[in-house]
């Protein structure tokens, strides 16, 4: 039985996503995407040099920051200063290994590319909008370096998005809100590149099982929800030519 979610949406229906690009003065690019009622602003930072295990290898270097806000949630949550939560951790190693998949990191050189993902309003998929709108923001800041003749090329070799699907009594819904991912006895995140190849897949049993043909009924899901953020994606960088 299909439920009636709660803003109308077809369980295969993404929620309305948007790229705001150069919504900060001071950074090398920066979005700020909104997935539904999630907002994240994500910073791109170029910096010459790499990691002490890169140096004189020729290649560059990626990384990721990833922060909740105190006021994103309805109730407060304190800032993570000295010692970061496992969860956040997690996430930021996410952002950092999906991104680099993007990125041709010989045609970067010895830079180091920091993604700063700030979440400043949180209704779930949180980790999959920092990393769809951080590759919008990757992909304008390497585009604004060609322009200025700091790169030859851009060094972005695949286009990455990420997306959701949670099963709720059985069946898959699409980029799950927060009453439908707290509600939710399977829950993955899933990130694509622009070949629909597989970049990460994380998924959990909360309850119970799941079978493979629930599996593969995610996985088309998410297929249907990644070619819709890699077009958004595309428009947006278009537009902002």
């Amino acid at each position: 039985m299909v439920l009636q979610r709660l803003d109308d949406r077809k369980p295969d229906e993404l929620r309305s996503v948007s790229f705001e690009l150069d919504y900060t003065r001071y950074s090398e690019a920066s979005v700020l995407t909104k997935c539904g009622n999630t907002q994240v602003i994500c910073n791109v930072t170029i910096q010459p040099g790499v990691p002490k295990f890169l140096q004189d290898s020729g290649q560059g270097w990626l990384t990721a920051e990833y922060r909740m806000l105190p006021g994103a949630t309805q109730q407060r949550q304190p800032r993570e200063l000295m010692k970061l939560s496992g969860r956040t951790q997690e996430i930021q190693r996410l952002i950092g290994r999906s991104l680099r998949a993007a990125v041709d990191l010989k045609v970067l050189g010895e830079k180091t590319v920091i993604i700063d993902a700030d979440v400043i309003q949180a209704d779930a998929g949180t980790r999959t909008a920092s990393i769809t709108g951080g590759f919008v923001a990757l992909a304008n800041a390497f585009d604004k370096l060609v322009e200025k003749g700091e790169l030859e090329k851009s060094p972005i070799s695949h286009q990455i998005a990420a997306v959701s699907v949670g099963l709720l009594e059985g069946e898959p819904y699409l980029d799950l809100d927060y009453e439908e991912d707290v509600a939710a006895d399977i829950d993955f995140n899933i990130v694509m590149n622009d070949k629909l190849g597989i970049i990460e897949l994380q998924g959990t049993a909360e309850a119970e099982s799941f079978t493979r043909q629930q599996l593969n009924k995610i996985m088309d899901y998410a297929e249907i929800g990644i070619k819709q953020l890699l077009e958004a994606q595309r428009q947006a960088l278009n537009s902002h030519q």
